[in-house]
């Protein structure tokens, strides 16, 4: 006698970019965490701190988007 505890329907495409968001996450918190100590620590250098955060934001979320649209070009069967 066999009992089913679960069942996965639709497309696991969901998840993957359930999982692939969770690094830009951390990427994103970890660059406006140090991008605040550093301002603490050396105000007079708020504008090269601000552009290296924005930098650094953006290569993060350029992979959130990146794990956004590789589900739909490659769709599971």
């Amino acid at each position: 006698m066999s009992q089913t505890l679960a069942a996965v329907t639709g497309s696991l495409s969901s998840v993957g970019y359930g999982l692939s968001a969770i690094g830009p996450g951390v990427g994103v918190g970890i660059i406006f965490g140090n991008g605040t100590q550093a301002l603490a620590r050396q105000p007079e250098a708020a504008g090269l701190i601000r552009a290296n955060q924005i930098l650094g934001f953006a290569f993060c979320e350029a992979l959130a988007l990146i794990g956004l649209v590789m589900p739909f070009v490659y769709p599971s069967s």
